[in-house]
């Protein structure tokens, strides 16, 4: 059943803007937001082409403090770390809404909220793909998709979550969130939404109303979905890769990465040690990266595994290789992926769907899918799946870029301007 007091809020606001008569970009900038939410803070002139940052909080029962691994290195840092209010782990209830330059003055009446994929945050994935030297390219811009945009005579928004590799039905009401403050301020009535990577998953998710037993239902507000590399049939790149990963990520072994490992003991330098709050499943009390469980999906049937890897069997079927153990893919998937359900449930078909997929898989600095076509982490066979997408707009095959660059690289940006225009 819907949210009763979102219901009520949406109705009460639609029917205050036809009585007002109200056109688009005539309503206040300070229109108030629904009472569900509460503003925080206001952060004014933050840079990289944003014209302000807010921090709100959804006081709906059901958010919780999701769990954060304990060396820090999925903490909130940068200037996001001011905005949340200095709390390097946020509650999952708050999230930033990001508004750029000329978000009150673009003449295009459909405004675009941007949502941001796993580890990211809204200015590097948007705004400054090179803030972390992280682009996907040897050579990265200063300015990003939301600039852009902007200039195109967009009114731009983006949503900055809490846990950078948080809960995708949590982060899905975050969505919707965003989506009920833009209208809000700007009295419209739908909202293009445009979701890299993970992000994809958490836009489905609210667009096709798969949500937690207290979330509520898709309020119809969204005109079009833009996805760029989502994972919409999943990916098991973790366990499909698991031997070579999960050194970057066990502490032992000297990683530091923010992603989860496929092992719960693994051998490094001798010694055999356990991690708990690396693994994809729940363990030992923790559950640090339920967003990655989420996006599961097998492709050992289609494109097969490397048998040249080290315990390559048991990393992605579960038990006891040589070095590591852990308990398998199908194990994961069954503890909570959401893609059968999202492909079951499927996308409104009021919603039209565009699908961007890479076809290069050399991101640098990473063992790169080969397996099959890819965009060095998603199969593009994945990134392009429309299964449970009744209304599809467009689809396209970036031959040249890999998943990164889907997000910054002018070609990505023409097809996207294009699908929005």
């Amino acid at each position: 059943m819907p949210h009763p007091v979102r219901s009520l809020c949406t109705a009460l606001l639609t029917a205050a803007l036809l009585l007002l008569d109200v056109g688009v970009g005539t309503v206040s900038a300070h229109a108030a937001a629904p009472p569900y939410l509460t503003q925080e803070a206001v952060f004014t002139a933050p840079g990289n082409g944003w014209d302000r940052v807010e921090r709100y909080l959804d006081t709906t029962t059901g958010f919780r403090a999701e769990q954060y691994p304990p060396d820090g290195r999925g903490d909130q840092d940068g200037a996001r770390l001011t905005w949340f209010g200095g709390v390097r782990q946020p509650y999952s209830g708050r999230f930033l809404l990001h508004s750029a330059t000329g978000w009150n003055t673009g003449p295009i009446a459909t405004p675009v909220l941007l949502v941001h994929g796993a580890n990211d945050n809204a200015d590097r994935a948007w705004a400054d793909p090179g803030a972390t030297g992280s682009c996907g390219a040897a050579s990265c811009p200063s300015t990003g998709l939301a600039q852009s945009l902007a200039a195109s005579g967009h009114r731009v928004f983006a949503i900055g979550f809490a846990h950078k590799q948080g809960d995708n039905l949590l982060q899905a009401q975050a969505v919707g969130d965003a989506i009920a403050l833009v209208r809000a301020r700007l009295g419209v009535t739908q909202v293009d939404v445009v979701a890299w990577s993970k992000g994809e998953v958490a836009a489905r998710a609210y667009v096709s109303s798969v949500r937690p037993s207290w979330g509520w239902a898709y309020a119809g507000d969204v005109r079009r979905l833009i996805t760029l590399g989502g994972p919409h049939g999943g990916l098991d790149y973790t366990y499909a890769h698991g031997w070579a990963f999960s050194p970057a990520t066990w502490p032992a072994c000297g990683g530091t990465a923010n992603a989860p490992s496929p092992h719960l003991y693994m051998t490094c330098y001798g010694s055999y040690t356990a991690q708990p709050c690396l693994g994809v499943l729940p363990s030992g009390g923790y559950d640090c990266f339920p967003g990655q469980r989420q996006l599961l999906a097998r492709w050992d049937g289609r494109y097969g595994l490397d048998s040249t890897a080290q315990d390559w069997w048991t990393t992605y079927y579960g038990g006891q290789g040589f070095y590591t153990s852990g308990q398998g893919i199908q194990a994961a998937i069954d503890a909570g992926s959401l893609i059968a359900a999202l492909q079951r449930a499927g996308v409104p078909a009021s919603v039209r769907s565009y699908l961007l997929a890479g076809g290069s898989a050399d991101i640098p600095g990473i063992l790169n899918e080969g397996r099959g076509p890819s965009d060095g982490l998603v199969f593009t066979a994945s990134a392009l799946d429309t299964t449970g997408i009744p209304t599809v707009g467009g689809t396209a095959l970036l031959g040249g870029l890999n998943h990164m660059e889907l997000a910054w690289a002018p070609a990505a940006v023409q097809q996207i301007t294009s699908w929005l225009t």
